[in-house]
């Protein structure tokens, strides 16, 4: 079983590296017509797992069971501007969707909640 698990990882991992390489974090160069060159920067996240048992049998015949499967994000964070005599990071900023500002805006709304309750039991 040990060496049909680990058949099942170095697929995973070798599929990986298929899709991942230096390339994928520092894109290759964009020339603009003013002479810029801008390069991509990204973030590259990736997980894998595999798994497997042997299976009873009756038979004398080996059964095995197992499976493997990988996942991979690549994030754009940057570019690197080169022009003329200066080079520079340009971070790309993304804003939050809604629903990660609700989610910090509750603590917020929790206080407020909470300040208005204590205020009616003080009147009271």
């Amino acid at each position: 079983m040990e060496n049909k698990v680990k058949e099942l990882l170095g697929v995973s991992i070798e599929k990986i590296r298929e899709c991942v390489d230096v390339s994928t974090v520092i894109g290759d160069p964009i020339a603009v017509p003013n002479g810029t060159v801008l390069i991509p920067v990204s973030k590259v996240t990736y997980g894998f797992a595999s798994g497997g048992s042997d299976l009873p049998n009756k038979n004398a015949q080996e059964l095995f069971g197992g499976a493997g499967g990988a996942g991979i994000n690549i994030t754009p964070i940057a570019f690197i501007v080169c022009e003329q005599n200066n080079v520079r990071v340009l971070p790309m900023v993304s804003t939050p969707d809604t629903i990660n500002q609700m989610a910090n805006m509750v603590p917020d709304v929790i206080g407020k909640i909470t300040g208005l309750i204590a205020s009616k039991k003080e009147k009271q």
